[in-house]
């Protein structure tokens, strides 16, 4: 029956003769048989004859597609069960599933519902059998997959602050390689926001005729406009994700371009952009959930003055106005920059026209324990846009806790957060149970390497960003943890790392764990 069934489902397309390798891979896709190319090929240059060319016969496809779907390993459990390993009646099939797939209130109502399903042959079906055939599709679905079904849709409590989930974050999400040559591409935006990502770090710099451009500064990477790349937030932001979307502004601008920026994020994204609070509430005390943000795109930057202030003024025009912020910064080592260390420049003096130098060199660390004080200015334009995600620096957690407000977010460098964790992992987890902490690599991974982000999530950090653009087992560990809670780019944290009297740090696991021993065979 099978091998009648076979032959009637591609005989057609063997009408006008024989088919080439281009051909087989259309009529694998017409039967839904799933490949892998290189695999396919690696399977043709064993199963056909040299000598016939790139012809494949009936015969040909036959065996290609055995080579392809008839894995041994599912002979092997299909024949365990079957009376004379050719079928599975309805009986056996539970057996199967009681016994194999754990699935212990399955009934006979369940084989059917399978044999109904995935059985192609039309006799097996009203038999109540399973054939070969249908005992391999059902295995490769989605009802075999590891991974539970329940949890591709949102099903966590969404309506917790947003310091108390983890949120899927991407550090110089512009990058399509590494950090001192490669290019910047307005698919690394397109790309993380398909993956869930919610929260993207655009580095801004004064471009020509007064068009900010996106590109990592100090280095020969190629630059993107920032006006292109918030039109692919706003076509892409909310396709793989409802919940809100986080801009982490690295802002080299001058005021006059931070003001075109405003204006580009206010026309472009309209009532996507977060710029008021929710309900008009100025006394923030506490932070807002993902679903009270649905759809929200909120802007990570400095900010001047009070939310307050910034709602006084929302209906005049600031343009060209100012303020200073004195940013106090502690002694940090070339690994605590966010900046890849910028490219030499020539010893020659190369001038421009002008008479100055056509690139300014890069301002040296400073190498006393003092803190550095600078001035910047930012524009009262974009300072308004921030609501629940300003910048603030990190000086200490005794600091964080005495003078940070809840909607005040910290970024800290991987080696500086590192020794943290090890040092003060009760503090650091304290810190984390109130504010918002995003994580980034350091400066002199210059290949876009990745950290691992599981030392960081042990803490509670919420914004553990990564290189998006580099594969590796870092990534794999961050698609894992998001393809939870229905990728949409936020997990709730454990209640352990939510409650800010916790005893539980990574060294003292204590009544916290539930050890499992897990045994996998391949």
């Amino acid at each position: 029956t099978s091998h009648t069934w076979f032959w009637n489902l591609i005989q057609n397309d063997f009408k006008t003769g024989n088919i080439d390798l281009e051909g087989c891979m259309r009529l694998l896709e017409k039967i839904q048989i799933p490949f892998d190319e290189d695999h396919l090929k690696h399977i043709y240059k064993k199963t056909i004859d040299k000598q016939s060319g790139q012809i494949i016969s009936m015969d040909d496809f036959r065996a290609i597609y055995r080579a392809l779907v008839h894995r041994p390993e599912f002979e092997e459990l299909f024949k365990a069960y079957s009376t004379d390993g050719l079928i599975l009646p309805d009986v056996q099939l539970l057996k199967f599933l009681v016994k194999e797939q754990f699935q212990i209130d399955a009934n006979e109502t369940t084989a059917l519902e399978v044999i109904m399903k995935y059985e192609p042959i039309d006799e097996m079906r009203k038999k109540r059998q399973m054939s070969f055939e249908g005992f391999i599709r059902y295995m490769n679905s989605d009802e075999c997959s590891i991974f539970k079904s329940q949890h591709k849709s949102v099903y966590q409590d969404m309506s917790h602050p947003l310091c108390d989930y983890f949120i899927s974050s991407s550090h110089n999400t512009y990058l399509i390689g590494d950090q001192l040559m490669g290019p910047s591409h307005l698919w690394g935006y397109t790309s993380a926001l398909l993956k869930g990502c919610r929260c993207l770090e655009i580095d801004c710099w004064d471009g020509h005729n007064n068009e900010p451009i996106v590109y990592h500064g100090h280095t020969l990477t190629s630059k993107i406009p920032f006006r292109s790349v918030i039109h692919v937030i706003d076509k892409y932001g909310f396709m793989s994700s409802a919940y809100p979307l986080v801009l982490s502004l690295e802002n080299h601008c001058s005021p006059k371009q931070q003001e075109v920026m405003a204006s580009y994020l206010k026309t472009i994204l309209g009532d996507k952009l977060l710029s008021t609070p929710i309900g008009g509430d100025v006394d923030i005390v506490r932070l807002p959930s993902p679903e009270a943000l649905k759809f929200k795109v909120q802007v990570k930057n400095k900010k001047v003055g009070t939310v307050e202030a910034s709602m006084l003024r929302m209906d005049s025009e600031y343009r060209g106005e100012t303020e200073e912020l004195s940013d106090s910064e502690p002694e940090s080592s070339t690994d605590e920059t966010e900046s890849t260390m910028p490219v030499q420049q020539s010893r020659s003096p190369t001038k421009s026209k002008g008479g100055s130098r056509s690139t300014p060199p890069p301002q040296k660390m400073p190498h006393s324990h003092l803190p550095l004080v600078k001035k910047i200015k930012i524009a009262i334009a974009l300072s308004d846009l921030v609501v629940y995600t300003k910048s603030q620096k990190f000086v200490s957690f005794e600091h964080s806790h005495d003078h940070q407000m809840c909607y005040e977010n910290n970024s800290i460098g991987e080696s500086r957060a590192r020794k943290l964790a090890k040092h003060s992992a009760k503090e650091f987890i304290a810190h984390t149970t109130r504010f918002i902490t995003r994580i980034y690599p350091k400066g002199r991974r210059m290949n876009s390497s990745n950290y691992k982000p599981q030392e960081f999530w042990n803490v509670g950090c919420q914004m553990v960003a990564l290189n998006f653009q580099t594969p590796g087992l870092e990534m794999e560990l961050q698609d894992g943890k998001f393809l939870d809670n229905g990728g949409c780019g936020y997990v709730l944290k454990p209640a352990f790392l939510r409650d800010p009297h916790t005893t539980f740090t990574p060294q003292n696991v204590g009544g916290y764990s539930k050890p499992m021993s897990l045994s996998i065979r391949v």
